[in-house]
């Protein structure tokens, strides 16, 4: 990861990209209410807006409101989840899907509805958060183990491996199970296009708890930027801003996870797009990957519409197909050292 001297940027340039992001959020969110089955007009979209309800097309808007405000939260969530990560880990592979975060989350949902009955939104939100958790320090403990602690390498090849071993287990207990396999198998590829005001309103408590702790962490995670025992040197407990910086991160991962799916890549593309923008000040960088997560997962929801009407390609695919040759991008730039 590049140190917090480095890709600085004057404050008149963020703020000109807050503007021209804030308004191509927008701009994707009309969009987003336009387009699907059935394309409207604008001066349906604006009869829809202003209360009418009564035409076949202003309908169709009013089910499209959630559906991208839903997009719109669990973007940002997922791209702050990334950036948080790939900050306290120092390592730019970091990402909720490539270190099996998202598929401890998955697993933990799973495992409730098939063997424990569960069905309320609330508490699958608890059960990936606890799922998420408890594959986040296990995924750190085998990339840390041995010679030269948790470097980006081991931390991607230990997060891959156990990625690859929840799916499996998730397939495990899916597959026997027909009377949930068909409700869930679109929910493993991951989608917004089941989204309720219901689901919104229980995400954004803990998408607001998750955002508020990692913007917190924002200071101390510029100081573990400069290497763990000059943060200490500096009067900061690395242990505590760490620890307190991935519990923002697994509730952002775990909670959104819960309602749309384990979504891949948008916690890898997103920071560091918007790094390049406007450097890796996290008290910058986190507000605007959030705006940045929130305009790609819109964008990725309108695409899968657009390319398979009158069917969808639902966002974890989209976002793969964006994520995967970024990730390879990555690791070819990048000057990782195999132990």
């Amino acid at each position: 990861m590049p140190g917090v001297a480095e890709l600085r940027r004057p404050t008149f340039v963020r703020l000109a990209w807050l503007g021209v992001g804030i308004i191509v959020l927008a701009l994707l969110a009309l969009v987003s209410l336009v387009f699907g089955t059935r394309i409207v007009s604008v001066d349906e979209l604006v009869s829809a807006l202003g209360g009418d309800t009564t035409g076949i097309a202003e309908a169709a808007i009013v089910k499209r409101v959630p559906r991208t405000v839903l997009a719109l939260v669990v973007g940002a969530a997922l791209a702050v989840s990334g950036a948080t990560m790939q900050a306290v880990t120092r390592n730019p592979l970091a990402d909720p899907g490539i270190l099996g975060v998202s598929s401890g989350a998955a697993l933990a949902v799973v495992t409730g509805i098939a063997f424990f009955g569960m069905s309320d939104p609330f508490v699958f939100i608890w059960m990936a958060i606890a799922g998420a958790a408890a594959a986040a320090v296990f995924v750190y403990t085998v990339g840390s183990a041995g010679r030269g602690g948790a470097t980006p390498l081991k931390l991607a090849l230990a997060g891959a491996a156990i990625s690859a071993t929840l799916g499996s287990l998730i397939s495990a207990i899916l597959l026997p199970r027909a009377d949930i396999l068909s409700t869930f198998r679109f929910w493993q590829i991951g989608g917004v296009g089941g989204a309720t005001w219901e689901r919104i309103g229980i995400l954004v408590p803990f998408f607001a708890c998750g955002l508020l702790v990692c913007l917190l962490s924002a200071r101390g995670m510029n100081t573990l930027g400069l290497g763990d025992d000059l943060a200490a040197g500096l009067g900061e407990s690395v242990f505590r801003t760490r620890l307190v910086s991935s519990a923002g991160a697994v509730i952002l991962c775990g909670a959104a996870t819960a309602i749309a799916g384990p979504i891949g890549f948008l916690g890898l593309v997103v920071p560091h797009f918007c790094r390049m923008l406007v450097g890796t000040d996290q008290r910058w960088l986190l507000p605007f990957s959030a705006l940045a997560g929130a305009a790609l997962l819109v964008m990725a929801d309108v695409i899968g519409r657009v390319v398979a009407r009158p069917q969808e390609i639902d966002v974890g695919i989209i976002t793969a197909v964006i994520g995967a040759p970024f990730f390879i991008w990555i690791v070819r730039r990048q000057k990782v050292r195999e132990l």
